[in-house]
């Protein structure tokens, strides 16, 4: 059976190597030769032995993710639609900014959540990614954008856990795709600069914080469990107190020194004064002025389906406002790709009614790309040009 080498960590790429008989150091060639360079066939690896490249054209191959569409928001966002097989599609959104592109990924077809406000929720839960299908969309997003804006420099600076499905639950990929992430002879990317968001699986918040511990972003959306059971169903299995001494514990082994909570306002619903000042006595609770978390306001993208209704400019700033005059670190999310069913909670929400790859396809854009952003250096918080 040929391996598909996108699969693979680089230790498991060592392991491969081996039982083709060759040095366990060919593995960080091959493993630079893919990441790094977006290579595809092998015969493009010219400081690999004619032999070597030999066994690999029979064994294994490197197998990107079938691009059903692609869509250019007026804002420069960037959406695309994977084929990941048996009618399944994926979506993975790239936001450009003046000093950081950052690429959001999906870790599943479809989610099991089931948030009120996410439409990818209610088109209900098909599987797990892999690991490979995970890093493929990072592969293709990362060189396709090198090869459209001229450049040799990488593109993609921050990666957000942030697609279709829940991360923590398709745990053993997720951090599989960390590693090649994070992976000095792959894409080299700062623990500072990949966020996994979760919904709440607290067990699998401990086990982030052992095995790869990244930055952490949790939906929480509401102050209270009977508001939260109702917006996050998965609040009723891990209820706020559990989820918030998880984060605490989480903190010990993060590469920043707080934790985001995303908060999507819903009018009428979640967004009073009342609700905020009680989300500053959750927070402040035993650890003084909330300085171990932040706030990120998500303005809501509305979908038939979920009866929900954006809260007002207006609400969302005195919410705001409320949280920082508490001493808490607080922004509002600029929404992005709205136009293109890019922004947050839309991603794929109508996948149900275009399954048909075949046709999707055969509507699919060729455009070439000419994004309105520069690439720049990018510099870490502890000084480290990237």
């Amino acid at each position: 059976m040929t391996a598909n080498l996108l699969d693979f960590d680089l230790e498991e790429l060592a392991v491969f190597c081996e039982r083709l008989g060759e040095k366990r150091f060919r593995a960080t060639q091959l493993f630079r030769w893919i990441h790094q360079k977006g290579a595809s066939q092998f015969d493009e690896m010219s400081d690999l032995a004619k032999s070597l490249r030999e066994k690999l054209e029979t064994s294994a191959c490197i197998q990107a993710l079938g691009v059903v569409s692609q869509h250019i928001s007026a804002d420069g966002t960037i959406k695309w639609l994977f084929d990941v097989g048996n009618g399944d599609v994926v979506e993975a959104v790239f936001i450009p900014e003046t000093d950081r592109g950052t690429l959001c990924i999906s870790s599943q077809a479809g989610c099991a959540v089931g948030c009120r406000f996410c439409s990818t929720g209610h088109q209900g839960f098909s599987r797990n990614l892999t690991a490979g299908e995970i890093i493929a969309q990072l592969w293709f997003a990362e060189h396709f954008l090198r090869r459209h804006l001229g450049v040799s420099d990488r593109v993609i600076s921050n990666v957000v856990m942030m697609g279709m499905g829940e991360p923590l639950q398709n745990y053993a990929a997720l951090v599989q795709s960390l590693r090649v992430m994070l992976s000095d002879h792959a894409y080299g990317l700062s623990r500072r600069r990949v966020t996994v968001s979760t919904s709440g699986v607290v067990p699998m918040i401990d086990r982030l914080g052992q095995d790869c511990p990244v930055a952490l972003a949790v939906s929480l959306h509401a102050p209270n469990d009977a508001l939260r059971d109702n917006l996050v169903p998965l609040n009723r299995k891990y209820p706020i107190a559990e989820l918030l001494q998880a984060c605490k514990r989480y903190l010990a082994f993060a590469p920043r020194d707080f934790i985001t909570f995303e908060y999507c306002m819903l009018d009428g619903v979640n967004d009073s004064p009342q609700h905020a000042v009680e989300l500053v006595k959750l927070v402040r609770q035993d650890v003084g002025a909330g300085a171990w978390c932040k706030f990120n306001l998500i303005p809501f993208n509305p979908f038939p389906a979920s009866g929900l209704v954006r809260s007002s400019q207006s609400a969302v700033m005195a919410f705001a406002r409320i949280l920082s005059d508490s001493g808490i670190v607080t922004t509002i999310r600029k929404t992005r790709g709205d136009d293109i069913d890019a922004a947050c909670g839309q991603l794929a929400g109508d996948v149900k009614d275009r399954t048909d790859v075949h046709n999707r396809m055969s509507r699919q854009r060729n455009v070439i790309l000419k994004p309105t952003f520069k690439i720049v250096p990018i510099k870490h918080e502890d000084g480290v040009n990237e």
